[in-house]
């Protein structure tokens, strides 16, 4: 099928690509490009950066995104997010280094890669789903036929939902059981009991449903990348970075991930993908799933109980050296420990505060939780998805697109922060949502597509790198975003929770 463009084309940048033997693809794709060029152009004027350093050559772009096949255009949102994040990496390296910018090379199907979270430990694929997670069919016997969308990685969360059926709690539950005990339940009562408990279950909208619903307006209210000073009345005066000892563009810069799933572990794994000096801090006896050993790439990882006064004081201690605190636990969940984003900037003023949330800031689900799956679940895009492909059910992205997209922005927005920071001072807040995140995807159209069977998509092993970690042997995908002329690679392999202690 030819490749046929998105929206919002207009005011591309200029793209290169030095490899001759690739000319005839590289045309082949330039709408692709093109369409790139123009979402990151629109990224970086929403941001209030400098608009010079998006010059001739600024990017080159090459691949296609070919091996995922959507309507929607993967191909655009998730390269344009990571090509953001690597210019204000790349912004960040000129200012401090006072040469030119460096250019940010990216390959649109090593990015799709990237984001598709393939990993393997040991040899060993983990399973992306637990068992009971997915999509069902419900209310056949009520005659109020739906779908819904069960999240259930954690035990608490599919514990919490087969309890609420009627159902034994425990791994030994069968889907089958699920199905036919959601048979006598419309996908709206189950959404509106789960979400009372904090559970994570989605009733599956149209496009159009979704748009009449408080929420989407709420959501759409909001810029997707919400930078804001917190210290507008008197701004903390710009800070002195420690000089960076390895030449890029984020070394010596300190940031705290209080981030777990997984739109938050990528940002702050981008960020240490460009020499950011990463603590990532897990409470005691949190749950992770397996795909932490793939996220704690060029992380230190630590353990703090926040809950008890030796944690609140040593994260005072923490907070006093950072550069960025990026959280992203449910609204409110930290502001009674004195960790809101005002209370942060009073104690460390400077401060670049970054928060990532399911749908927003504001409108009757502020408070709810989300992930990937539900949210496009809940905003329509499993339903366009399906008709695009003329499926009579549902249809998920193939891959976590949501996520990926808010984390690559999210690690945008804090760059751009910092780099206010730098220049003209103040604290700062980033906000991204995977909500508002969808209906980026979603304004930029769909294309006609053929035919797919799902499958799983191993990447070509270019794409992939091999280290040892504290999880054991770990293949996965490289990092995309290339500075040209700056040292590349992790700063440490990942270790499992408790592994670093919690001081820098």
């Amino acid at each position: 099928m030819q490749w046929q463009p998105c929206a919002h084309q207009e005011n591309a940048l200029p793209t290169t690509n030095n490899n001759t033997a690739a000319t005839s693809h590289h045309l082949a794709q330039q709408p692709l490009y093109a369409a790139i060029q123009a979402s990151v152009q629109t990224l970086w004027q929403q941001a209030g950066l400098p608009a010079p350093s998006l010059g001739e050559g600024s990017l080159a772009l090459s691949g296609d995104g070919g091996a995922y096949p959507s309507s929607f255009c993967l191909d655009v949102a998730a390269p344009a997010a990571l090509a953001a994040s690597g210019l204000a990496s790349a912004l960040i390296a000129q200012h401090r280094q006072q040469q030119a910018m460096p250019q940010v090379v990216l390959d649109v199907g090593q990015v799709l890669a990237e984001c598709s979270g393939y990993f393997t430990l040991d040899g060993r694929q983990p399973a992306q789903w637990a068992p009971i997670s997915g999509l069902y069919a419900c209310g056949a016997d009520v005659g109020q036929p739906g779908w819904l969308r069960i999240h259930a990685n954690f035990a608490h969360h599919r514990d919490g939902v087969l309890q609420l059926l009627g159902l034994p709690t425990g791994a030994d539950t069968s889907r089958q059981a699920v199905a036919d005990a959601l048979k006598g339940w419309t996908a709206q009562a189950v959404e509106e009991r789960a979400a009372a408990l904090g559970l994570v279950v989605a009733a599956a909208r149209s496009p159009e449903a979704w748009q009449a619903h408080p929420q989407s307006a709420a959501v759409a209210a909001q810029p997707l990348v919400s930078i804001t000073q917190l210290d507008s009345d008197h701004p903390a005066a710009p800070r002195d970075w420690p000089a960076p000892a390895q030449h890029r563009p984020l070394d010596g810069l300190r940031v705290l991930d209080l981030t777990r799933i997984l739109a938050g572990p990528v940002a702050a794994r981008s960020l240490a993908a460009q020499g950011a000096d990463v603590l990532m801090l897990n409470g005691p006896g949190l749950p992770n799933i397996e795909a932490i050993a793939d996220m704690s790439r060029g992380k230190r990882s630590a353990l703090l109980d926040l809950k008890t006064p030796a944690g609140q004081t040593t994260m005072t201690d923490l907070l006093g050296q950072a550069h960025v605190l990026l959280q992203g636990y449910r609204p409110g969940a930290l502001d009674a420990l004195g960790l809101d984003p005002q209370s942060v900037a009073r104690q460390r003023p400077g401060i670049v505060y970054a928060r990532l949330s399911a749908y927003g800031r504001s409108g009757p689900w502020a408070d709810r939780r989300g992930f990937d799956s539900l949210v496009q679940t809940v905003c329509g895009i499993n339903v366009a998805e399906g008709q695009a492909f003329g499926s009579e059910g549902l249809r998920a992205l193939p891959l976590q697109i949501l996520d990926y997209s808010a984390g690559f922005l999210l690690a945008f927005g804090i760059q751009a922060a910092l780099y206010r920071q730098a220049t003209v001072g103040g604290s700062w807040h980033v906000q991204v949502s995977l909500a508002r995140v969808a209906q980026w995807l979603q304004a930029m159209g769909q294309r006609p597509v053929a035919a797919a069977s799902a499958q799983t998509v191993v990447p070509p092993e270019a794409y992939l790198e091999a280290m040892d970690t504290g999880f054991g042997r770990l293949l996965a995908v490289r990092h995309r975003a290339v500075l040209q002329g700056l040292p590349s690679g992790w700063p440490h392999a990942g270790q499992p929770p408790g592994s670093d202690q919690p001081r820098w």
